[in-house]
């Protein structure tokens, strides 16, 4: 959001970012507000006060299904002090932009009668099959994940599995339910801004813009404004940073799983060791697996290296390996010259963030729609290949050896580098005055100022 924040102050546009505090009072949340507010003083940040607290529950409220649904309602709930806010600034509001998980907020907008868009941070490919599964799942007999491997086709989208469906919203559950009435409610919006650029995903734009992913009613406006990515820039040089700089250009394989990505101490042994045996430098974040006791949402300890990782691992790798603990900046080391290739958990915002540096991508999807932009990654765009094992109880030390040397050494993984080096060149080009994505951009408030003087 505040990427797209900065879009608008760009084209001249003042923007508020209304910001929804989790009912889980967190000190990081106010730490994080801060320091947006402080970099950006051309955005104004308001954080809506909190609707009452909910009747209490005897329900589990630990398990991720009660958690995902109660987020649902927090944030139906928060109708009423988004209503109050922009009420309290009229008349100089001129449009809503929602998050794709606020979709109950159009119902504020069509009271006010203010335009509403929806901000979908994800990839086009990901949007043309949530658009098209309510009503998909309403002509089926069973549920998305009982289908399990068979092939599912949607337009804009290559073959795919139902188990490569994010399991969020692939059973009956209600958390599931509540995701597909998230999916049915989008094109109630004026328009939808896609985090991406045309030429990544010709085919499911042009299925979204055919209309082709709505049967009962029109697609809305779809306009791709990417790729916004964070410009990094560490605010305190990292120690990776200064390791990287004493290794060669393009030498360093780059694994980082993303701020939920863990993996059980066998798992992390089997990438060590097909680490070791691959012979290629390496940059690995490695966080703490959750204990049986950990609760959703609460963030990890520290990881103790040595005991999750083989015996002497670090001692005999140390020349040319650095394995860091929890977290690196991510955008500053995919960027650094030294860093070659990158193993990523397919999140759509570090998908972005390799192919903008220019990365070939190793996809080891781990949950919600990261098995979908795997399928999009390796078979429409070709810009990354699959670990194989993913899905199944372990993907082997032969098996990260294996991808490791083939990106780093083979012909193949050379020609991969070069498919990513004009993605790359294409994702700039889009976002330049004339491109696609700054065109789309022009249009999206051209529509805007047609709709607030019509």
């Amino acid at each position: 959001m505040v990427q797209l924040a900065k879009l608008f102050v760009q084209h001249g546009v003042a923007v508020t970012v209304a910001l929804v505090e989790p009912p889980v009072k967190s000190l990081d949340f106010s730490a994080v507000v801060a320091r947006a507010a402080a970099s950006n003083p051309s955005v104004t940040f308001h954080v809506l006060p909190p609707p009452p607290p909910p009747p209490a529950s005897t329900a589990d409220s630990s398990s991720s299904d009660i958690i995902i649904v109660k987020m649902f309602q927090f944030l139906a709930a928060m109708n009423a002090s988004l209503r109050d806010f922009l009420v309290s600034r009229m008349p100089s509001v001129d449009a809503l932009v929602l998050d794709m998980f606020c979709a109950d907020a159009l119902d504020v907008a069509a009271e006010l009668e203010l335009p509403a868009y929806t901000f979908f941070p994800s990839g086009a490919g990901d949007l043309a099959v949530f658009l098209n599964m309510p009503g998909t799942r309403a002509s089926m007999k069973t549920s998305f994940k009982e289908l399990g491997d068979a092939v599912l086709s949607f337009p804009g989208a290559p073959p795919l599995k139902a188990s490569d469906l994010p399991p969020d919203c692939s059973s009956d559950s209600e958390r599931c339910k509540a995701f597909l009435r998230m999916f049915e409610r989008m094109p109630e919006a004026n328009g939808i801004l896609v985090n991406t650029f045309e030429s990544l995903e010709t085919c499911a734009v042009r299925a979204l813009r055919e209309g082709l992913c709505l049967s009962d009613r029109a697609t809305p406006p779809v306009y791709c404004i990417g790729p916004l990515v964070s410009g990094g820039g560490a605010e305190k040089e990292h120690e990776c940073l200064r390791w990287l700089d004493a290794q060669p250009d393009n030498s360093v394989v780059f694994l980082s799983f993303g701020s939920m990505g863990t993996f059980p101490k066998k798992q992390l042994e089997q990438i060590a060791i097909g680490l070791e045996k691959s012979g290629q430098r390496f940059l690995w974040v490695v966080r703490t697996p959750p204990g049986d006791d950990h609760k959703f949402g609460e963030p990890l300890p520290e990881p103790d290296l040595e005991e999750l990782l083989p015996d002497g691992f670090l001692e005999r790798t140390k020349e040319r390996g650095l394995v860091v603990k929890s977290w690196a900046p991510q955008v500053d080391v995919l960027h650094h010259r030294a860093t070659g290739a990158f193993v990523t958990h397919c999140g759509w915002n570090s998908t972005l963030e390799g192919i903008t540096a220019g990365q070939p991508l190793l996809c080891w999807p781990l949950y919600a729609e990261q098995r979908l932009n795997k399928v999009f990654i390796v078979e429409e765009m070709k810009l990354g290949v699959e670990m194989r094992g993913y899905n199944e109880e372990l993907v082997t030390e032969e098996e990260v050896e294996t991808k490791v040397r083939w990106v780093m050494e083979s012909d193949d993984g050379n020609k991969l580098r070069q498919r990513v080096a004009a993605a790359k060149h294409a994702g700039a080009e889009a976002l330049k005055d004339g491109g696609s994505s700054h065109t789309a951009f022009v249009h999206f408030l051209e529509d805007v100022d047609s709709s607030v003087h019509s």
